[in-house]
């Protein structure tokens, strides 16, 4: 049992002082705000602010190359 208990201790140890871990949990966080802030940009669909600006953007050019020719 002790030396289950000192393997246990020693592992936490070991992952107390492991720093690859935190920074890998920090580079997932950051990506989950950047997938946050782009959907919040886009919207999950052509409904969000620049999704609606581009296809206005668009049509107008759309518009103003078809009655240029």
């Amino acid at each position: 049992m002790l030396k289950i208990y000192i393997q246990t201790s020693e592992a936490f140890k070991r992952l107390g002082s492991d720093k690859d871990g935190v920074v890998s949990f920090e580079y997932v966080i950051v990506a989950a705000c950047i997938v946050g802030a782009v959907a919040a940009a886009f919207g999950t669909d052509a409904n969000g602010a620049i999704g609606k600006a581009l296809t206005t953007a668009i049509g107008k050019i759309t518009t103003a190359v078809a009655n240029a020719a």
